[in-house]
């Protein structure tokens, strides 16, 4: 066991906690996750980024355990050079083999560059790999849904959506949200039928979910739920 490993084990939370997580994060194994809290993690990450000793531990994959895959992704987050980043992410996502971990790799710098972001974004919307199209949908719902949304996002979104359930569900929600900010923009895309049926009523359930969408736009799309085959 090597030190990262052994901290992660000393921040080892309660027995429950480590259960609840073993049931909403599928795939990962029980002798793979060894139960911190994700604050915890954020906290350690923060450490090593300042320490610098995040170096060594970043240039070796695969890891093994959930916690350090997602202790990876937070200390991506910090990164500040642009192309540092991308170089980094370019090597991780495709070992990103579930939706916590592909959830929290949020890389606030990546809002300063969208132009050189948007490319890269097309590259990984195109992956044979679930969770790097998963994060390219997030990273387009996350930075290009208000001055900078075009209606040819959605559409990359939209045909990104391969069936896989999280995949699926990461369209839904970035439709859902684009809803929210670009209402009569993002509509046809629903009143049109151009999402595969499950990921159109998924859309909808979330929007009508929202807060942030009218009750006169939840009752207009409530109309275009479609029967499931």
């Amino acid at each position: 066991m090597n030190k990262i490993q052994k901290h992660l084990f000393d921040l080892q939370s309660d027995p429950d906690y480590r259960a609840l997580q073993l049931k909403t994060i599928p795939g990962v194994l029980d002798e793979d996750l060894i139960g911190v809290r994700t604050p915890d993690v954020k906290l350690y990450a923060k450490e090593l980024y300042k320490s610098g000793e995040c170096k060594v531990f970043i240039a070796k994959l695969p890891h093994r355990y959930y916690e350090e895959n997602l202790l990876h992704g937070l200390i991506l987050s910090l990164y500040k050079d642009y192309d540092e980043l991308i170089e980094e992410l370019e090597r991780f996502l495709p070992y990103v083999d579930n939706w916590a971990v592909c959830d929290q790799l949020n890389p606030k710098v990546l809002s300063k560059h969208k132009e050189e972001l948007l490319g890269r974004i097309k590259i990984w919307l195109k992956s044979d790999h679930d969770y790097t199209v998963r994060f390219a949908m997030r990273m387009l719902m996350c930075h290009y849904l208000s001055e900078d949304f075009k209606p040819e996002y959605a559409k990359l979104v939209a045909a990104a959506d391969n069936g896989n359930y999280y995949v699926s569900m990461m369209c839904a929600w970035y439709f859902a949200t684009a809803l929210a900010k670009n209402y009569e923009e993002v509509l046809p895309f629903i009143t049109e039928d151009r999402l595969s049926r499950w990921t159109h009523n998924k859309a909808i359930q979330k929007a009508i979910e929202s807060y942030r969408i009218t009750d006169g736009q939840k009752q207009h799309l409530r109309a275009f739920k479609r029967k499931v085959k």
